[in-house]
């Protein structure tokens, strides 16, 4: 049997009319890697916050120079006046370069206080390490320090014939409460035994121990029962603390 003729008509189907054009060939990117950096760029751009305003770059240049300018013992978290020599009416009594702080690591003294700069270091120490983490959210914090007295040309205790007190020297303050920011206030007289405040009074007299060299409270004696007694006096056998 003779074999079949080959079809004379290819079986490959027919061309769409208009289809006769060959698709237009995507064009590779000449530098790939030029490319990726591109995209790169843009999403760090797209990222990237839009910078402050000139105002408000403005108003914080004008708060650190304020804050420079209030700054005393070389220090900006001290803020207060300089004042040099004090003298005193009694013989040991005097300070040869105060300082009158106002407030230390944005807390304010109720009464701005004269003393000298190694006090008010002490003060900052013991606010940052001692009395701040004491106090903690308790009230939303310390806002202000109630001071009972600082600089003072007397003897010990106000006793006569005793020596002079170290706040004839500019090396001491008393404090006798707290308040806080949302207007409670916290007294050494009265809540020295009492739940959480007393709690944290007690932290934050012992961690003035160490900062200051002389630290008294109301477990001291009857002239401390209202208040802390912190001075810079330092001792051979360290911090006397009661």
């Amino acid at each position: 049997m003779a074999a079949a003729a080959a079809p004379e008509v290819s079986l490959r189907p027919v061309a769409r009319a208009g289809s006769d054009r060959a698709p237009a060939a995507q064009t590779a990117p000449q530098n790939p890697a030029q490319e990726t950096q591109k995209k790169q760029l843009g999403l760090l751009r797209s990222l990237r916050p839009n910078a402050r305003g000139k105002t408000v770059e403005a108003t914080g240049r004008k708060a650190r120079k304020l804050a420079k300018k209030g700054a005393v013992c070389k220090d900006i978290a001290i803020q207060g006046d300089a004042m040099g020599r004090v003298p005193g009416r009694l013989n040991g009594c005097g300070v040869a370069d105060a300082v009158r702080v106002r407030s230390v690591s944005g807390v304010a003294l109720s009464t701005a206080s004269v003393m000298d700069c190694g006090t008010a270091k002490a003060l900052k120490s013991w606010v940052d390490r001692g009395m701040k983490p004491a106090v903690g959210d308790l009230g939303g914090g310390v806002k202000t320090i109630r001071v009972a007295a600082h600089y003072a040309c007397r003897t010990r205790n106000n006793q006569r014939g005793a020596k002079i007190s170290e706040h004839g020297k500019g090396r001491a303050i008393d404090i006798s409460g707290f308040t806080l920011v949302n207007g409670t206030h916290i007294s050494v007289l009265r809540d020295w035994a009492r739940g959480r405040e007393g709690r944290a009074l007690k932290k934050m007299h012992g961690a003035a121990c160490g900062p200051f060299g002389t630290v008294l409270g109301p477990n001291a004696n009857k002239f401390h029962r209202d208040h802390f007694h912190f001075d810079t006096a330092r001792y051979r056998s360290g911090s006397y603390c009661r």
